[in-house]
This record gives structure tokens, C-alpha cells and sequence, in this order.
């Protein structure tokens, strides 16, 4: 794979340095041709464009989990693309939450995205439990979790374990490996919200034995905002009936029985609910394509290429300036962005929006920048340093409002 394979394929912004691939990927030419060709199909075969021979829309969910699921580690049948990450880990603690006698109780981070947070307390409530009942392992520093301080939270009163494979801010990638086993070794479920590690990094997840993970597909798989989501379910637990029911659940060759009785599909196609976002998923189809070709594993080795590559150049130029490299160094604990914490970061990240770098703002002192494998390259890295000390030395960041806006 050359620098310029892929960077090619991709509608870079007109004169920036796009470093928020973390946050949302870019288009690609695939991609969109992707969403033309199924609105050409709905414009040509209107509903019979559900089983047309070449792309069937029936079936098309289950297809690309059969394409996603070298990206996780896991057998076809275990992926499906449906929903989002937050409708997507409703279905697994619906699922997979049971409390039974003293296991009540969900253990999550103190450091995990809030939708995650809303999610698993809205399913305690639905439960007949308070807050108390999820149990928020609390990080040493605020950056970074200790996969000890989580393990010692695996106690017999614990019914599940629902973990991020990569933390949103830090970039702290979690041993998902270790986490499992301990769980295992305990009689407790675990799973992971892999929303900050798909396309970035290679996964195992049925090597290792997790039980269930979930992500979306709009950060470094590119598949567009909002775009459809995927779901991972140990072949172990296709005897499970999903805690949520939907009709694009059922059995494929019963589907159209129309029968009151939910005759569920004997894999993860089970957890889909209602009909497919046709255009939301078509994007997937183009993109996955790219990661066909470029296999993960070479993304990986070249996406840590240029976050290792960016630290250096970060230490070299930056750290008179005051910033903190706040990401764990280490390749095998880096995740797919560097990281930046400075006591300026709002006003910071406005003055690199206008000199032409797109990084992403984490409140209250953090700047992510993600060089994503697929388009962005050394040169950028440097660029947006070397803007960076030019920011700094010139003040420009004192033009700005010290205050967060809603996008910063």
C-alpha cells in the first residue's frame, strides 16, 4: 500500500489538513457511487429492488456482516449491520443483562461516552434498579483506565460488564483479552463498544471469547454520518432470544409467514429490528471495498506510523508551548489518534479550524488529532504541527473566545 492508494479515492476539503477521521470520516468516490447505485435500484425497481438478483436489499444486512467480519475477528455469521451504537447496546443489555439474585450490578468506566452511560441507566431503570447499580470504575489520572481497577470490580455481584475497546479521549486501547478472561473466570458476560477502534485496529473478538461488542460505521470505516452500525454476537449465544424483537429479526426463510409468533434467524441476525436503512447502509458497501483491498492489519501498522510520527514531531516542536501528549505512547495501547491537552485547547482548536486544520475539540482541555490511514499522510502531520507552533508563537489562539461552542 503507497501513501496515495486510497488518499486518492477521498473528497479531501479544499485547502485543509482533515485530522477529525476520529470523529467522522470522509466520503470516498465508492462510497458515494455506493449510494447512487441504490438510489439508481429504487428509482428503476422501486420495491423490487428487495430481491433483485444482483444486491438484494433482503438480505443486504446480513451480506456486508459476512464482509465486516474480518475487521472484528469473527466468523460471517456472527456480524450483522444494523442500527446505531446507542440502539445497538440497548439491544445487548436487553439482551444480556439478567440480574438474578446478588448480580445486579453493571460494570462500566468513569471515562466512557455518555450515550453508553445514558443507555445502560435507562436499562437499569427499565429493570427495577437505581443508579447505584451501575458501577463507574474511576480512572487514576482522567486520562487513562487501569484494566486492574476495572478486574477488581468483577465481583459476585456483577451481572455484566460493558467496556469501550478504545477510550474516546485518550486513545487508550483497553486489553480486551485479559478483560474477558477475568470476566470468564468469573461467570460474567462482557462486551465492548468497539465505536473508536473498528477500521482503526484488528480485533479478535471470538478468538478471545467476548460475548457480544457493537459499534457505528461513520468514524474510520467512513460510512457517513449516521450511517448504519453493526452488532457482534458469539456463535455461543445464538440459542438466546433478543431482549428487543423486530420483524427483520425472524428466520428468513419465515419472515413473510407473517405469523404472530417471532421465529427468530439462528444467528446474529436475530438483533436487527425494523426494516434496513437502505441509503444509510449503501455507503458501507463502497467503503468496506477499500478495507478489502488495504487489509486492516497493514492500516494498523501504518496508522501507528503516523501517530508515532506525530508524537515526535509534537515532543520536538510543541512541548515548549505547553502541551501534553495525554494518549498512551505505547504501540499496543494507542488507539488511532494523538491526544493534546492544553490549558488554551478551545481557543486553540478555532485558530487551527481558520489556518486550515480540522482537528475535534473534547471538553474541557483536549484536542484530538486522528491521521486515519486510508488519506491523510506524514506530510500532513507535519503541516499541522508546524501550524500549530505558528499558532502558538504568534498568539493567534487569543483572537478566540476562551469558551466552548456546541461543535468546536
Amino acid at each position: 500500500m503507497t501513501e496515495l492508494t486510497f488518499r486518492n479515492e477521498f473528497y479531501i476539503p479544499r485547502g485543509k489538513i482533515y485530522m477529525d477521521g476520529n470523529s467522522l470520516g470522509l466520503m470516498s468516490v465508492r462510497a458515494e457511487k455506493a449510494v447512487e447505485k441504490i438510489m439508481g435500484m429504487w428509482r428503476e425497481l422501486g420495491i423490487d429492488g428487495w430481491g433483485d438478483d444482483e444486491t438484494p436489499w433482503f438480505s443486504l444486512s446480513e451480506k456486508l456482516g459476512d464482509r465486516m467480519a474480518p475487521l472484528v475477528g469473527a466468523d460471517p455469521d456472527e456480524v450483522i449491520v444494523t442500527g446505531s451504537t446507542t440502539v445497538n447496546l440497548h439491544q445487548m443489555a436487553a439482551t444480556f443483562y439478567n440480574p438474578t439474585g446478588n448480580r445486579t450490578k453493571i460494570v462500566t468506566d468513569a471515562l466512557a461516552f455518555p450515550t453508553d452511560v445514558y443507555a445502560l441507566q435507562s436499562q437499569l431503570k427499565l429493570k427495577g434498579y437505581d443508579h447505584s447499580h451501575l458501577i463507574r470504575v474511576n480512572s487514576e489520572d482522567g486520562r487513562l483506565m487501569q484494566e486492574e481497577a476495572i478486574i477488581r470490580q468483577m465481583t459476585d455481584e456483577t451481572a455484566l460488564v460493558i467496556l469501550p475497546s478504545v477510550l474516546y479521549r485518550s486513545g487508550q486501547v483497553l486489553d480486551m483479552k485479559r478483560l474477558t478472561e477475568a470476566a470468564h473466570e468469573r461467570d460474567i458476560l462482557i462486551g465492548f463498544d468497539l465505536s473508536h477502534s473498528i477500521g482503526a485496529l484488528p480485533h479478535e473478538l471470538t478468538e478471545w471469547g467476548v460475548d457480544f461488542a457493537f459499534w457505528c460505521n461513520y468514524k474510520y470505516v467512513n460510512a457517513g454520518p449516521g450511517s448504519v452500525g453493526g452488532i457482534y454476537i458469539n456463535r455461543k449465544h445464538f440459542d438466546k432470544t433478543p431482549g428487543l424483537a423486530g420483524w427483520f429479526g425472524s428466520d428468513k426463510e419465515k419472515q413473510f409467514d407473517m405469523d404472530h409468533s417471532f421465529e427468530k434467524a439462528t444467528d446474529s441476525g436475530a438483533y436487527q429490528l425494523g426494516t434496513p436503512h437502505l441509503l444509510s447502509v449503501a455507503p458501507l458497501i463502497g467503503s468496506l471495498e477499500m478495507f478489502e483491498e488495504a487489509g486492516i492489519g497493514r492500516l494498523r501498522e501504518k496508522s501507528l506510523r503516523l501517530t508515532g510520527y506525530l508524537m515526535e514531531l509534537i515532543d520536538e516542536e510543541l512541548a515548549p508551548h505547553g502541551f501534553t501528549v495525554a494518549n498512551p505512547r505505547e504501540d499496543h495501547r494507542r488507539g488511532g489518534h494523538v491526544y493534546l491537552e492544553h490549558p488554551e485547547a478551545a481557543r486553540i482548536t478555532k485558530a487551527l479550524k481558520v489556518e486550515g486544520v480540522i482537528p475535534d475539540f473534547r471538553n474541557p482541555n483536549g484536542i484530538r488529532l486522528a491521521p486515519t490511514a486510508l488519506y491523510n499522510t506524514f506530510e500532513d502531520c507535519l503541516q499541522t504541527v508546524n501550524i500549530l507552533r505558528m499558532i502558538m508563537e504568534e498568539k493567534r489562539y487569543e483572537a478566540f473566545e476562551n469558551k466552548r461552542d456546541v461543535i468546536a
